[in-house]
């Protein structure tokens, strides 16, 4: 199983990682000691969601749409509004 991830940061507002891996918990923990250059500016990351797919290739394409401007707008919108 493969996973798209999301992550923001209390500290800085509107900031979202998006990522994809394999092994979820260990790729989480590596963002939360700091050993990703990507997020570690921005600790303390918090995982606010995940998309589980099939495929690497699925996942690579999702995060890939996902850090795009429509896609990123569909992510903040639809998946990570607090809104019910």
């Amino acid at each position: 199983m493969w996973y798209v991830y999301f992550l923001t940061s209390k500290r800085v507002k509107n900031w979202i990682y998006v990522g994809s891996t394999n092994n979820l918990r260990r790729r989480f923990e590596e963002h939360k000691l700091g050993k990703s250059l990507s997020t570690q500016p921005f600790l303390p990351v918090y995982l606010v969601a995940y998309l589980a797919v099939r495929t690497q290739r699925k996942a690579r394409s999702l995060e890939k749409y996902f850090k795009a401007g429509s896609g990123k707008a569909i992510l903040k919108k639809r998946i990570l509004s607090d809104e019910a």
